[in-house]
């Protein structure tokens, strides 16, 4: 009942200087609302690069030459590489060999030609372009909207055919035109358009390269639009794919595929592995690390806001025992005790932090929607009852701590001075 009676006159206290009490709760709700819309991006970038990785392709592993760490404390940037022996196409075919590594779907290659310059009538682009063998397709979920996928048909007698990433053929082509069997130049050498890729999107961290690229079979890749070396008499890649039958084999394929390329580069006990078996769950896992360094960082800065609006509450808490001075004595006079004074002018502090949280969630909420229109490579934004249940806590809590102050301030003043006072 006396709780309820301290809302009551903390509703009045805060109705009787309106403009005041509006220009206090400011801070707690630019505090919360930038707490709320800055944490939805970090989980938003969160999402999207979970996304990404899940559409790389249903349990995949891959396989790329050098030594590469993910998220190790001695790594650096998260990856550390030393110089490694090629990877060739032989390898792979070894891979895909049932009774050398068990459990497999599917193994796919791919050569990166690099950048190139690609022009159709007066349109010209610059994009990348990667030789792929024809699993690439179901191993890296890469469906395609029109037309076909590579063939081994095209990857047996290096044709010059082309699947156009989805932005690639919005570029490339009018809406109204249709992208199959046109004639593109790609760094001059003229390629037919065999296929278009459905659109995948970005990771959150930027775009995987799928929507803006272009995929040529990889035996054209080496040998008539790049120029791919040749080590132990199999010409080489840059990637391999391997597609796992369950998420449970993983790591019993990992291991046979070790196995496989240490025999294979003729390594013995002594010498590390020059070749690096990435995950998805690795992947994942470092992005969920960069995720939430992210969001905690971005939340940090959104506290600064709140603490600024906790010394405002205080502030405006210290003027108001100053007012109301004569008030505190009266009261004192009539039986009022410490304890009451001190609960009445905590409980005004918590009300306006509670009501400056309230009104910050919904700003908090709108802003966060907005924002995947101005920030680049943000696609939405997430907001979630644990960030809205953090800020509103630490309103409270701001509330409380700058509100402690002020109340025990003004419980100390004693009554005779108090009603003196002018």
């Amino acid at each position: 009942m006396q709780l309820w009676e301290s809302i009551i006159i903390a509703l009045r206290a805060l109705t009787a200087n309106k403009l005041r009490s509006v220009l206090t709760m400011l801070g707690i709700i630019i505090g919360v609302g930038a707490v709320i819309s800055l944490i939805s991006i970090g989980n938003g970038f969160r999402e999207q690069f979970n996304s990404s990785i899940s559409s790389l392709g249903t349990n995949v592993m891959i396989l790329v030459p050098g030594r590469f760490s993910i998220g190790e404390p001695d790594s650096g940037n998260g990856f550390n590489q030393s110089q490694p022996q090629p990877m060739t196409l032989a390898d792979a075919e070894a891979l895909s060999d049932p009774l050398q590594v068990a459990d497999v779907v599917a193994v796919a290659s791919e050569f990166g030609v690099g950048g190139a310059r690609v022009v159709r009538g007066q349109n010209e682009i610059g994009v990348s372009v990667s030789g792929v063998t024809p699993s690439y397709e179901s191993v890296r979920n890469t469906p395609v909207a029109l037309g076909e996928f590579i063939s081994q048909t095209y990857l047996d007698r290096r044709q010059r055919v082309a699947v156009l990433g989805s932005e690639v053929a919005a570029e490339l082509f009018e809406s109204f035109e249709y992208p199959v069997g046109e004639t593109i130049r790609v760094n001059g050498i003229p390629f037919e358009v065999v296929g278009v890729l459905a659109e995948k999107g970005n990771t959150g961290f930027g775009s995987d390269g799928t929507d803006r690229g272009i995929f040529i079979p990889i035996s054209t890749a080496q040998t008539r639009l790049g120029r791919a070396d040749s080590f132990r008499g199999s010409l080489t890649v840059d990637t391999i794919y391997i597609q796992a039958a369950s998420q449970a084999q993983m790591d019993a394929i990992s291991e046979q595929i070790t196995t496989v390329m240490r025999e294979r580069h003729g390594l013995d006990l002594a010498e590390e592995d020059d070749f690096s078996i990435i995950t998805q769950a690795q992947l994942l896992s470092f992005g969920n690390t960069i995720a939430a360094g992210l969001t905690a960082f971005l939340g940090s800065i959104a506290g600064v806001a709140l603490l600024v609006g906790g010394i405002g509450i205080m502030n405006i808490m210290l003027v108001s025992v100053t007012e109301r001075t004569r008030e505190i004595g009266i009261r004192k006079a009539v039986g009022a005790k410490r304890r009451d004074i001190l609960l009445q002018f905590l409980v005004e502090a918590v009300v306006i932090s509670i009501i400056g949280g309230l009104i910050g969630i919904g700003l908090g909420y709108a802003v966060s929607q907005l924002l995947p229109q101005v920030v680049p490579n943000l696609e939405s934004t997430v907001v979630t009852p644990g960030s809205i249940l953090l800020a509103t806590g630490f309103a409270l809590a701001i509330g409380l701590f700058f509100g402690v102050y002020p109340a025990t301030r003004a419980s100390r003043l004693k009554p005779i001075e108090a009603l003196r006072y002018e």
